[in-house]
């Protein structure tokens, strides 16, 4: 049985409309995937995406079930990559492509476009910035609702890693996102109501030694507009987890309620290859386990729910079951935002 998968043909005929989606066969091998070691010495992640917003002429990948029919419904995510990665580097952390087909998903993951420094003096890196980069994800966004058909949206949801998750955070309720996004999934890139950073938190040093130790990084978000929102974070970044979640009481949850932990024997695939020596930042991908906490019983079905994975740092790729598990969050909150705008 061959496997069904999204090519450049397929979204040719996506272009065309979504009733020239049906027909489609799906036989070609997946565009720029990778796993494990390989990933290290291959060119693939360094690929920025097959399909062209047409407006920039900046590349970007979207993956989608090839056999999408007129009228289905899908998930779509916006997968925002962190500072100093790259689109297909995050495609391959939060692999959410891996399921695209029995999920429904539909999964845009771009490239920033700056290189900038973090700090003075830092050495530059490739991030987000708003004026570099706002009006592409909002092109990106367009794009998807006129190809799958805007009514079929059932749920949008913005996911980052780091600053691509801080980033999620600071356009999730600005005038474009604020009455089209049902959820936000940070990935280490910060909790509503603090989960603060280890004070000894980034990359290690040239010698492979930790980073110095600094301020903890603290301070309270402000979002203004109603969303599910999932924190992802790795057990070694965070002091610890607050057991209590502003968002929760916003939508009148219940208490925190610990779900069944998630155990994986495969490992991610991808982590960090040339800074892998500090458990803070993140060590090579392995298997793990993660810890699931629920808020239930909120107002209107919102979920806001945390992940914490045992073990790990910053970087390591998230596990297939962990995956699976956000996934599951995801497609059990109340969706349908954006079309019901139409």
């Amino acid at each position: 049985m061959k496997t069904r998968l999204f090519t450049l043909a397929a979204f040719g005929a996506l272009l065309a409309g979504p009733a020239a989606v049906q027909a489609q066969t799906c036989d070609a091998p997946p565009v720029a995937r990778c796993s494990g070691a390989d990933c290290a010495a291959s060119p693939v992640l360094a690929d920025r995406g097959p399909v062209t917003d047409p407006k920039t002429g900046r590349s970007f990948f979207l993956d989608m079930p090839c056999d999408l029919k007129p009228g289905e419904e899908v998930t779509f995510i916006l997968n925002l990559h962190g500072a100093g990665s790259i689109g297909n580097w995050q495609r391959h952390y939060f692999p959410a492509v891996d399921y695209k087909d029995q999920r429904r998903l539909v999964i845009a993951t771009p490239t920033a476009a700056t290189e900038t420094a973090m700090w003075p003096g830092g050495p530059p890196v490739r991030r987000w910035d708003g004026a570099a980069d706002d009006a592409h994800l909002q092109n990106i966004t367009e794009m998807v609702f006129e190809k799958v058909g805007l009514s079929n949206v059932a749920a949008f949801w913005l996911a980052g890693h780091s600053q691509g998750g801080f980033t999620s955070s600071r356009i999730v309720c600005s005038d474009f996102f604020k009455d089209k996004v049902d959820g936000w999934l940070s990935l280490s890139g910060g909790r509503i109501g603090q989960a603060p950073f280890v004070a000894a938190f980034g990359p290690p040093l040239a010698d492979g030694s930790p980073p110095p130790a600094r301020t903890a990084m603290r301070g309270e978000m402000k979002i203004a507009c109603d969303i599910s929102h999932i924190f992802a974070i790795g057990e070694h970044e965070i002091e610890s987890l607050p057991e209590t979640s502003p968002w929760a009481e916003k939508y009148a949850c219940g208490p925190r309620v610990r779900r069944p932990d998630v155990v994986d024997e495969k490992p991610g695939h991808v982590w960090d290859y040339a800074r892998s020596t500090y458990k803070v930042w993140g060590l090579a991908a392995a298997p793990g386990t993660a810890q699931i906490y629920a808020f239930p019983d909120c107002q209107d079905g919102r979920v806001v729910a945390d992940v914490v994975r045992i073990n790990k740092g910053h970087t390591e790729g998230l596990e297939p079951k962990v995956t699976e598990a956000i996934l599951d969050l995801i497609q059990s909150a109340p969706g349908g935002k954006a079309r019901q705008g139409t």
